[in-house]
């Protein structure tokens, strides 16, 4: 019984008991193993590195494609890993694997445009600008969240430093490729990003302060106006100096001394980054003023916060936001857990939306992210978003806040083959998915996924060693 306990503790998350499992149909019944094949039974909490999907075909689905409406009866063709055709009328090629679809419904891999799954720590807090750590330095690819919540359908996560610091860490995109190492998951073609941040984590005031401990600066709303500004105010002085010294270089004549370059500052160059246009920015934000706040300070420097996070009071400058292009990523129904969400209402994403916010619903949650598709599904209740919109919050609107709409996002010819296969319509209580296919190959698959009764069993056939004896012969060590 006691060992039970304990393996439920491990993988509780992972799927339910085989007598609690829906029937399900997505691929006809795999034969019998050969000896010595690879199970998941043999190494519970491993998996195989998935084949490529060469070409296959997802027939007699309902399709939402996120991006141009739904396709009943529709099929989905996958080459090399790329959407090859989608529609009503697709014909399936000879030799092509088939998932048969019948019942289901499809959608595009879902985005989790907020996360710190994976990462072995998030926060760098000892100053307020940080901007030269990399959260890609510190990703672990063995996490069980992934797999929990590949079961749930996601397929790219957005992995950003914490909100200790005004200017943050540099972010990781990646796809949830179970099974490979942890650079395989990188999402290549993805733009790099930073985590800014604003509010009472930033100016350490949300705790009592450690005896004998120098308070950090800044500890007001104003220092964290004047920092951002002062920073990127050296930023422009760096980047002009760097200028500087590349237009000397061109100009050399033979003969004369090589010009001296300025001293590399890792944490100055993310910052020109930002200048340039070549790094996003995510803004950890709560209040309307500090959103408007932020939103004038990227004007004034000339670059575009690419989204701001949580952004609870987004409703109440909506306009401003839009107008700004910047996106909203937010929670669907979290509010007044602290005095910054005092004010936070479940209607704020379609509120956001219908003002033109281009606007995404995230889970900075490990647990949440396994159910992002219900999470979308209260946008609908809360506000009346349609459920193409709805949809498009965990999926093409998280892709453009991460740059990647033009690979991932929705179900369009020539994008990843990144998907969803789900046992009713998404947003309907009971569903559940069925299949995820990252780049047409299949990350998880429920009837093939390892169950907590059949791990019971296997395991207690296996037994345990008996290490007492051993013990008592060698006496107390």
């Amino acid at each position: 019984m006691k060992r039970s306990l304990v393996l439920t503790a491990m993988v509780g998350g992972l799927v339910l008991p085989a007598a609690a499992q829906q029937p399900t149909a997505t691929r006809a019944a795999a034969p019998a193993r050969p000896a010595g094949e690879w199970s998941y039974l043999d190494a519970p909490l491993t998996g195989p590195v998935p084949s490529a999907g060469k070409l296959v075909a997802i027939t007699n689905a309902t399709i939402m494609t996120a991006s141009h409406g739904t396709i009943p009866k529709g099929t989905v063709l996958i080459r090399d890993g790329k959407i090859a055709a989608v529609g009503a009328n697709v014909t399936v090629p000879a030799g092509a694997e088939i998932i048969d679809g019948t019942g289901r419904w499809v959608t595009p891999g879902i985005i989790d445009a907020h996360s710190h799954s994976m990462a072995e720590g998030i926060n760098e807090g000892t100053q307020s600008v940080t901007a030269e750590v990399r959260i890609e330095d510190v990703l672990r690819q063995d996490g069980i969240s992934i797999y929990r919540q590949l079961a749930g359908g996601v397929t790219v996560l957005n992995i950003l430093h914490g909100s200790a610091n005004t200017i943050g860490g540099q972010n990781a995109t990646v796809k949830l490729r179970w099974g490979l190492p942890v650079d395989s998951m990188l999402f290549a073609g993805a733009p790099p990003g930073i985590k800014f941040a604003l509010g009472e984590n930033v100016r350490q005031t949300n705790g009592p302060q450690m005896p004998g401990r120098q308070a950090r600066y800044p500890r007001s709303r104003m220092g964290v106006e004047e920092l951002l500004r002062e920073r990127f105010t050296s930023a422009r002085e760096y980047q002009a100096e760097w200028k500087q010294y590349e237009a000397a270089r061109k100009a050399l004549k033979k003969g004369q001394p090589e010009p001296i370059p300025p001293a590399r500052d890792l944490e100055l160059d993310a910052l020109v980054e930002i200048l340039e246009g070549k790094r996003l920015v995510h803004g950890h934000s709560y209040r309307s003023d500090e959103i408007l706040m932020l939103l004038g300070i990227a004007k004034e420097f000339g670059f575009r916060i690419a989204s701001l996070q949580h952004v609870l009071e987004g409703y109440k400058v909506a306009d401003e936001i839009a107008a700004a292009g910047a996106g909203a990523s937010t929670f669907a129904d979290s509010w007044a857990y602290k005095m910054e969400a005092f004010d936070a209402i479940p209607h704020n994403a379609a509120l956001m939306a219908e003002r033109g916010v281009t606007v995404s619903i995230n889970s900075d949650s490990d647990e949440r992210a396994r159910r992002l598709y219900q999470e979308a599904a209260k946008a609908m209740k809360y506000g009346g978003a349609s459920e193409e919109e709805a949809l498009r919050m965990i999926t093409l609107n998280a892709a453009k806040q991460l740059g990647v709409e033009k690979l991932t996002g929705s179900i369009d010819i020539g994008k990843d083959a990144d998907i969803a296969i789900f046992s009713g319509h998404p947003f309907a209580p009971a569903s559940r998915v069925e299949m995820t296919l990252i780049d047409g190959r299949t990350f998880f698959d429920r009837n093939t996924a390892p169950t907590l009764q059949q791990m019971i069993e296997r395991m207690q056939r296996r037994g345990r060693p008996n290490t007492t004896d051993a013990d008592a012969e060698g006496g107390a060590r």
